[in-house]
């Protein structure tokens, strides 16, 4: 064999052997573009992971479980007195909360103690809350908050634990992120809508 003829065959073997690889990267790149035009407007439009941090919602939520929100009822619902949201903190928006909705807007919250009475057009005398999902604690509280257009009235479960409403104020409608769709981990706890409570009462 000539000597030109062993360069082309070396060429020849080279060529064969890096197309496949070509290939596969390709094939890799066009999947991973695939995942990213399907996975991101879910992430940002959809639905969304949020870790739960701190004692504030205990004992319906624990820290480090890990839940998926739902981004996209409350673009054709309102949200209602018991969900339980996560909203950017008012004070500092890089930071999330998660809490339960407690006075919707013009509302009139009474915090009495550890009693909460909401005053609204169905009860203008007041109706007093059955907080049986809350921790109500020791300490006391005695807040009287009217609640404007577009405003909520939030607090965590575990009340002698939580920075809610009651100490930073109103939360507004655009502040809000979503709901708890899911709990996914720790696996003995994963369930539906976590948290949930019967409005039906």
């Amino acid at each position: 064999m000539s000597y030109e003829e062993k360069n082309l065959d070396d060429a020849r073997t080279l060529t064969e052997t890096d197309s496949p690889k070509q290939n596969s990267l390709s094939e890799i790149f066009r999947f991973a573009l695939i995942a990213l035009i399907i996975v991101l407007p879910i992430r940002w439009y959809i639905a969304q992971p949020f870790i739960v941090s701190g004692a504030s919602m205990e004992e319906t939520f624990h820290n480090n479980e890990y839940l998926i929100v739902d981004q996209v009822t409350y673009r054709f619902d309102e949200p209602e007195r018991g969900d339980v949201i996560i909203f950017k903190y008012p004070r500092d928006h890089s930071k999330y909360f998660i809490k339960r909705i407690i006075g919707l807007p013009g509302e009139t919250v009474v915090i009495d103690g550890s009693s909460v009475t909401i005053k609204n057009d169905e009860n203008p005398d007041g109706m007093i809350l059955d907080e049986s999902y809350a921790a109500l604690g020791s300490a006391r509280f005695d807040q009287t908050v009217t609640l404007g257009d577009g405003e909520y009235f939030v607090m965590g479960d575990n009340r002698d634990h939580s920075s809610d409403s009651r100490s930073w104020g109103v939360l507004k409608r655009e502040e809000i992120v979503g709901r708890a769709l899911l709990r996914l981990l720790p696996p003995g706890r994963a369930d539906l809508m976590p948290g949930s409570v019967d409005k039906s009462s």
